[in-house]
């Protein structure tokens, strides 16, 4: 009796085989599963490979930028201090102009172009500094607005990326219902198609959010530090604008 019951338990991994093998279960390369998939599997899919590219495009994009706003912001500011300490209004406009990539060069340029703009001559007017603080805060709110391009799509990318992957995760079960409502059998073969839908959109649906919403996130921070950077740099300008007034 018992030598019976190991008997059929050393035929059972060969009993499971075949009836994976005769139940006709997909395979599992990407090729494979893509295959398996129906049209709206598929649909979901591209879509995520969409949003994925732009993500990708938008991270590099930006990361490139940021970091040459760093690296020339970091050059121009001893530059530019230097130049206004000495009265040198117009080398200081010049150094600026040759930043074109630093936030605080763009800002500032606004800032000393305006309040050239009245002339060098005569006494410094409280309508000077004023317009002139008036011209930081436009050039602040537009430079604001160049650093956050593209983040917003990261964002909306990072929020709905999950939601289609889940879409694409319904459409995989209930094409493994209809399988085994049209087969007539709960088998894995007849399953396994759907399943494979459902957990490929899901899992793509996550790979593309994940990173999208870290890096908005990281963008994020870096925008708001260079907002006080800017805030910082036009208040600077102001006081010494204020300064040369008061001579």
């Amino acid at each position: 009796m018992i030598l019976a019951h190991l008997a059929q338990l050393a035929h059972a991994p060969a009993s499971l085989a075949l009836y994976f093998q005769e139940a006709g279960a997909p395979g599992f390369s990407p090729m494979q599963l893509w295959g398996n998939m129906g049209p709206l599997a598929k649909a979901v899919v591209i879509i995520l490979f969409i949003m994925s590219i732009w993500s990708l495009a938008v991270i590099i994009d930006r990361a490139l930028y940021f970091s040459a706003a760093r690296k020339q912001s970091r050059e121009f500011a001893p530059k530019v201090a230097g130049a206004l300490k000495d009265g040198r209004l117009d080398e200081a406009i010049k150094v600026a102009d040759r930043s074109k990539k630093s936030h605080l060069a763009e800002v500032v340029t606004a800032g000393l172009q305006e309040f050239r703009s009245f002339g060098s001559g005569g006494a410094i007017t409280d309508e000077q500094v004023e317009s002139s603080k008036r011209a930081l805060e436009r050039s602040e709110a537009i430079v604001h607005a160049k650093l956050k391009r593209g983040l917003g799509g990261l964002a909306t990318i990072g929020s709905t990326a999950p939601f289609i992957g889940l879409f694409g995760t319904v459409v995989g079960i209930l094409n493994a219902f209809q399988q085994i409502a049209t087969q007539k059998t709960s088998g894995i073969g007849a399953v396994a198609g759907g399943i494979s839908e459902a957990l490929v959109t899901t899992a793509f649906g996550l790979l593309v959010a994940i990173p999208a919403v870290m890096t908005f996130n990281y963008f994020t921070n870096k925008v708001e530090s260079f907002d006080v950077e800017m805030d910082n740099s036009s208040s600077e300008l102001v006081d010494y604008f204020i300064k040369q007034s008061h001579r």
